[in-house]
């Protein structure tokens, strides 16, 4: 299973999770389905999700699409990054 881990740190929760949820048919549109979200304990502006990807290019094109970065900043969001996994055998 190919997966997106992301973190961002956001100005306001509630309107950043406004905005993410608003973007649900762009994301399935992608190929990528949200499987999780946490809020760090100690800040709460920290957020952490996967997504569920089926393709890595079409995931790539979609974040690095001119609309979705507006998006991002319009949502508040101050700095993240993301990272590409692939789930490996367990030992």
């Amino acid at each position: 299973m190919l997966v997106m881990l992301c973190r961002n740190r956001v100005a306001d929760y509630q309107k950043w999770k406004t905005v993410l949820d608003s973007h649900s048919q762009a994301h399935k549109a992608a190929g990528m389905r949200l499987r999780d979200l946490w809020r760090d304990v100690g800040d709460d502006r920290n957020v952490f999700f996967v997504f569920e990807v089926a393709n890595v290019d079409k995931a790539r094109s979609f974040i690095n699409n001119a609309e979705e970065i507006a998006a991002g900043q319009r949502s508040g969001i101050l700095e993240g990054e993301y990272h590409f996994l692939e789930s490996s055998p367990r030992y």
